[in-house]
């Protein structure tokens, strides 16, 4: 569980570096790379959700 928080903070920061980059530069590639990091982080977020919700109900 800790590992978790862990990993979904460090990849919740690089998006945001990679945003900052992107409002410093200007270079698309840094917003795809914040929006491609940010959609996997929500994705697995919702499904780390998804299974704890599941399990109190069974």
């Amino acid at each position: 569980m800790l590992l978790f928080r862990w990993i979904v903070l460090l990849l919740l920061l690089g998006a945001a570096v990679s945003f900052a980059f992107y409002a410093g530069t200007g270079q698309p590639r840094f917003k795809r790379w914040g929006l491609l990091t940010l959609k996997w982080v929500l994705l697995a977020g919702f499904g780390f959700f998804a299974v704890l919700i599941l399990q109190r109900l069974a």
